[in-house]
């Protein structure tokens, strides 16, 4: 049997961290690719036979390409730590790596979960990552931040899904907002040209109608206006740290 190694990133996962690793309990090796967490993250893991390794975080593509170049095998699962691996898929997995069928990755479809509920549309119907793949053949594309990974080879993609738990609660979904809108600044920086009101009214608005509407998040009731809102917050404030960041003033 090809042998695979999991990767888990994290920061102050410590609600997650143990979940997480018992889920992929069926690699062979698993690694924490930890960034300085100061709650009690790495305490826990160490319950566990894992690699910790701690990397000063700098963008998400990064700390996983760095993650992937330390693992001892060449098939790699990242597994976010509010992310979980059921029996079913698990056991896609371990057929996969068995018999790959010419594929160099696969994709895993997620189901959401906010504010307590699932989320079935709100942009989030079609929800797909690589999570499992080569490490030979693919790499994140180093987008700062929603990297995906760039494979050198053919995609297949598991019928068994992901439970994704992604925020903690309603604050914790803001400052994840918050710090991806500073990475999406810097990432997109040099090629947005003078910011006007199309960025800072237009295309938020436009999110917000893309969501709320084409994609069916008031199908999602409450939550699905929520998200749909924070949505187009996100791309407002992505150009308003965009315009700090010009002025220096960050």
């Amino acid at each position: 049997m090809k042998k695979i190694t999991a990767i888990i990133p994290t920061l102050n996962e410590e609600d997650n961290i143990v979940k997480a690793i018992e889920s992929v309990q069926f690699a062979d090796e698993i690694i924490v690719i930890d960034s300085y967490s100061t709650d009690k993250t790495i305490e826990l893991a160490k319950n566990y036979e894992v690699r910790i390794l701690q990397r000063k975080f700098d963008d998400f593509s990064t700390q996983k390409n760095y993650a992937i170049d330390k693992a001892t095998h060449q098939w790699i699962y990242i597994l976010d730590a509010d992310e979980r691996v059921s029996a079913a898929l698990e056991n896609e997995i371990l057929e996969a790596v068995k018999n790959p069928k010419d594929y160099v990755g696969y994709y895993v479809k997620r189901i959401f979960y906010f504010m307590g509920k699932k989320v079935k549309f709100s942009g989030h119907r079609r929800d797909r990552v690589v999570r499992l793949f080569l490490k030979e053949h693919c790499r994140y594309n180093g987008n700062l931040v929603h990297e995906v990974i760039k494979a050198k080879g053919k995609l297949g993609v598991f019928d068994s899904k992901i439970d994704h738990y992604s925020y903690k609660n309603f604050d914790h979904y803001l400052d994840k907002l918050n710090k991806y809108a500073w990475l999406q600044a810097v990432q997109f920086n040099e090629k947005t040209g003078t910011l006007t009101p199309f960025h800072f009214v237009i295309k938020p608005s436009w999110r917000f109608l893309k969501h709320c509407i084409i994609q069916g998040g008031f199908r999602d009731g409450l939550v699905g206006l929520v998200l749909s809102y924070t949505h187009s917050y996100s791309v407002f404030m992505r150009y308003v740290k965009m315009w700090l960041l010009r002025k220096n003033l960050k």
